[in-house]
């Protein structure tokens, strides 16, 4: 094999591929890239048995051919080229080598038989859509934060994306709870994902998902099967396994009866709980809202390192009440308005509290309380 490919275009594709590979690895050839080059295009292609991309760029291919190298060694390498340079990569099946040529520079890399590496078995999938990159990633992006990181409720380690009924009629819903938060965000049902079985697309999934969403003039085909998931553009396509698991009922966490309202400035509001938050204890980051009409006090007090208040201008005009929150969380929720106002809706201090954004009706965010 012998290909010559631009420094710029060869980097994007081996940067997508090396992310999915694991730094710590048992199996050599999971540590690899597989390399494949035929017509006028190369292929990246890398997996940790659980996510595959497969990245594809144009390329002068003089041989065509396939090997597998170290991912994070060609990486780094081809990172460190000048801008611009054009790079040839030259496998020798006889010595088991890639040179990798640019300039003045030549690097001699060990390789393994492509024959090792492994493929994921392509699926039958039940539901295949296409979504405007813009959406995917509001949908992923304001829902990621609530994903739970405890290992023993492994089937809440990811987002739930599924057909739900929104407030205008059938919806692509993702949502994401580790039982402290939760977070549900709808987007318009796109054609042909009515049948969609609902999935959980795990944590590393949607970490590597948020590069392919980067150009908001891209269309993703989805394409979704009972036990895959796969999301493409014309370059890259990743392919991951879901979580086989049940997730929870979220709808029964929402709450429908709070009558409390108070409307602040997002920005402003995320600003003074950071500030007040400086002085509580890391590990309880309590913060206490004092709510009377039209004002809103933030306190913490941490008989180890201090207390701190704050006061807020406010629309509120229910009775008064006191609430504490873990203030990670509300920054968090508070973080992900992208509209001047949130609207916090209360019941009482030991009830969840639900969020909007504004009017806005297709994102929901729910936290529980904390005594303070």
């Amino acid at each position: 094999m012998k290909i010559s490919v631009e420094r710029g275009v060869l980097l994007k594709a081996v940067s997508q591929a090396q992310s999915v590979v694991e730094r710590r690895n048992t199996i050599p050839i999971l540590a690899n890239v597989l390399i494949e080059a035929e017509g006028s295009d190369v292929t990246f292609r890398a997996t940790d048995l659980d996510i595959e991309v497969v990245d594809k760029a144009p390329a002068q291919v003089e041989r065509a051919g396939a090997t597998t190298v170290a991912a994070t060694t060609l990486h780094e390498i081809v990172r460190k080229l000048p801008d611009g340079a054009l790079v040839t990569l030259t496998a020798d099946a006889a010595s088991g080598r890639l040179t990798v040529e640019a300039g003045r520079s030549n690097f001699s890399l060990a390789t393994l038989p492509k024959e090792d590496f492994p493929v994921m078995a392509s699926s039958e999938y039940a539901s295949n859509f296409s979504v405007d990159a813009p959406k995917l990633r509001r949908l992923f992006d304001k829902s990621k934060f609530a994903i739970s990181t405890e290992e023993t409720r492994y089937y809440l380690n990811g987002v739930y994306m599924h057909v739900a009924d929104g407030d205008d009629g059938r919806a692509l819903r993702c949502v994401a709870t580790d039982g402290h938060r939760l977070a549900r965000i709808d987007s318009d049902l796109p054609e042909g994902a009515a049948d969609m079985p609902g999935v959980i697309v795990p944590r590393k999934t949607v970490g590597e998902l948020r590069k392919l969403l980067d150009d908001d003039d891209m269309k993703i085909a989805v394409s979704v099967s009972e036990t895959k998931v796969r999301f493409a553009t014309p370059e890259i396509t990743l392919t991951s396994k879901v979580i086989d698991g049940t997730f929870p009922d979220y709808t029964r966490v929402i709450p429908v009866g709070n009558t409390r309202k108070m409307e602040v400035d997002a920005s402003d509001f995320a600003k003074a709980v950071d500030r007040v938050a400086t002085v509580s204890s890391e590990r309880s980051r309590a913060v206490k809202l004092q709510l009377d009409e039209d004002r809103l006090i933030l306190s913490v007090n941490a008989p180890d390192s201090g207390a701190a208040e704050e006061e807020l201008a406010v629309a509120y005009g229910d009775e008064r009440l006191e609430i504490g929150f873990n203030a990670k969380y509300l920054l968090e929720i508070a973080s992900q308005v992208d509209r001047e106002n949130a609207v916090f809706m209360f019941n009482s201090s030991g009830d969840p509290t639900l969020m909007r954004e504004g009017n806005d009706q297709s994102a929901v965010y729910v936290v529980m309380p904390m005594r303070v």
